[in-house]
């Protein structure tokens, strides 16, 4: 299977990079994932549960990044299996590029699924990764603009939105 396509993101390139790198992140918008954890350097492990048309499974897998530019690109790699439903591998190559809104996101992926995935059809298993992928594309867009709900402070009054990154940042 293969899929490209491009959306905009309304957050900066910076932003958006961040975002694809740290796990709680990943966890809230992959649809259906119950666990990511790891880092970029070591790669990740995810759990993640998903019916494709009659087919149900729990897939656990490694997921790897690689040729990291910061703010700019980053390829990403990844492999899960599903027990009986069978096992899905692929990767995707995805550039960020600044714009007037925010940030242009360009992925290209290429994925091959076995087992009783692969049974049900090119078809069906397209359908389903590119509903998969707008899933994802919205939750993230979710996370990066929603506003912090924790304390106002003076910078949330001055207009400045106070996130998810602030608090990665601030962590050290």
């Amino acid at each position: 299977m293969h899929m490209s396509d491009q959306k905009e993101i309304l957050a900066t390139p910076a932003e958006v990079y961040a975002a694809l790198l740290e796990p709680e992140v990943l966890k809230a918008c992959v649809p259906g994932a119950s666990e990511v954890s790891g880092n970029p350097e070591d790669g990740y492990t995810a759990t993640v549960t998903q019916k494709v048309g009659p087919v149900k499974a729990t897939f656990k897998g490694q997921v790897t990044m690689s040729d990291l530019v910061e703010n700019e690109k980053l390829t990403i790699s990844g492999e899960g299996k599903g027990g009986a439903a069978g096992f899905a591998k692929g990767g995707a190559e995805v550039s960020l590029q600044a714009t007037e809104n925010g940030t242009l996101l360009s992925y290209d992926v290429e994925a091959k699924v076995g087992g009783k995935l692969a049974q049900l059809g090119s078809r069906l298993i397209d359908g389903f990764a590119k509903k998969m992928a707008d899933q994802f594309f919205a939750n993230l867009q979710s996370h990066l603009g929603a506003p912090e709900a924790e304390e106002g402070g003076e910078e949330a009054e001055a207009g400045e939105k106070k996130g998810w990154l602030k608090k990665i940042v601030s962590r050290d």
